[in-house]
């Protein structure tokens, strides 16, 4: 355990969140970082962690079954307003043009707690450096790198870790496009379950989630499924 203490919950006011970060002893392989998944954890540079909130259990994983999910009407407009984006995939990098993005997301969409921009070394440590298979997707239009995902990888399942975007393009919906995008993109590589880190209710930055259907949210006895409308 390299962390293990009370802090600020980051998603509901007035609340204290416990995230005890573990630090494997060794890289973890594809499936058994599935079955961390699995359990509910999350990774957060070379450890991994799960939320143990003492009287509050508001932070639910939330994953979609590959094969199973189909696009909502409303999901389905993000695709024609992006029909023009391109998609690179390779490895988790810090390059200073994701550290502009990433920075100008944070302020632009409201979401920097501290108000201090993001350093390489900060994003590096949480991004880049892992003790999984990390890959990212860079989205362009026009040559200009417009938005980024950040992925996990495992035997049969991909974690989201954070996705980023250039706030003056908020009107292509590159939240629910990449979503969509990073679903298709397991489904040709035989993925099972495309996690999509935690559901929090009352959370708007995390809520929106549960749209994606259908869906499984972690609970105390299993997971739980919501199927397609």
């Amino acid at each position: 355990m390299i962390w293990d203490r009370p802090e600020p919950c980051p998603y509901l006011p007035d609340r204290q969140a416990r995230l005890p970060l573990r630090l494997p002893t060794r890289r973890i392989t594809p499936a058994e970082f599935d079955q961390l998944l699995e359990l509910g954890d999350r990774r957060s540079g070379y450890g991994v962690y799960r939320a143990t909130c003492g009287t509050c259990h508001e932070c639910r994983p939330i994953r979609i079954p590959v094969a199973e999910f189909m696009p909502s009407t409303s999901q389905k407009r993000s695709l024609k307003k992006n029909e023009f984006v391109t998609v690179q995939v390779g490895y988790a990098t810090c390059t200073p043009a994701h550290l502009d993005l990433y920075n100008r997301h944070k302020t632009g969409r409201g979401l920097s707690r501290s108000g201090e921009p993001m350093s390489e070394s900060s994003y590096r440590q949480w991004m880049v450096e892992s003790c999984a298979q990390t890959i990212e997707m860079r989205y362009f239009v026009s040559g200009k790198m417009i938005a980024v995902s950040v992925l996990d990888i495992g035997a049969d399942s991909v974690s989201s870790v954070y996705h980023y975007f250039d706030p003056e393009e908020s009107r292509r919906s590159l939240g629910v496009y990449s979503v969509l995008w990073e679903i298709e993109w397991c489904r040709g590589r035989g993925i099972k379950w495309y996690y999509l880190g935690y559901y929090v209710r009352d959370c708007d930055h995390l809520n929106y989630k549960a749209n994606y259907l259908p869906n499984e949210i972690k609970m105390d006895d299993g997971w739980l499924r919501t199927p397609a409308r």
